[in-house]
């Protein structure tokens, strides 16, 4: 029984986390690149929705079993904004979505900008699995009012985390693995994959 799971994204800092957590355990993760994967539009309205999207998509396409995560930053004074638009919410990119996010926030006090880091990750056996595993995480900190740290990506350089008193792209990877919302996601998904003994 072969352990080849096919990772539904391109973005290079979640391969690495992926890689780091579930390499270690023994499943070999390939991203969907090496098999030309064609993305599909995420029209979900949650996270978990968008995640079963884009497993499914990439399990059809490659006849392995899967795995995706969508994962956003939830903003409390913005109603939840941007949600599962993160990646897209400048559409210009990490630099302008961080950007929009501080002009946005201008105005928000020190007491107010309360936000959370969310992962959602799934594995799909097959593509017509009818019951996905299905982990859920998120990571509490604040939006800072500057960017902080050269580590990291999307918006760790203005997520502050006041368990270690500094922005997540101020972190180790180790130290962000071991708190981040991704990284409590994937040990959950472990665990449920070695449960399920695939």
């Amino acid at each position: 029984m072969t352990n080849k799971v096919v990772l539904a994204s391109g973005n290079q800092g979640k391969l690495r986390e992926f890689f780091r957590i579930l390499g270690n355990a023994g499943f070999e993760i390939v991203p969907q690149s090496d098999y030309d994967v064609v993305d599909v539009p995420e029209t979900g309205l949650t996270f978990v929705e968008n995640a079963i999207i884009k497993a499914r998509n990439a399990s059809r396409q490659t006849g392995l079993p899967a795995l995706a995560d969508d994962s956003g930053i939830e903003v409390d004074a913005l109603n939840g904004r941007p949600g599962i638009y993160s990646a897209r919410y400048s559409g210009k990119g990490d630099d302008a979505n961080n950007q929009k996010l501080l002009d946005e926030m201008q105005d928000v006090p020190d007491n107010k900008r309360s936000a959370r880091f969310r992962c959602c990750i799934v594995y799909m056996r097959h593509a017509e699995d009818p019951s996905p595993l299905i982990a859920d995480a998120s990571w509490e900190g604040m939006i800072m009012r500057q960017l902080s740290g050269a580590n990291g990506f999307g918006y760790d350089p203005l997520f502050f985390v006041p368990t270690h008193g500094v922005s997540s792209a101020e972190l180790s990877a180790d130290e962000k693995n071991a708190i981040s919302h991704r990284g409590k996601a994937l040990q959950q998904i472990l665990g449920l994959m070695q449960k399920a003994r695939l």
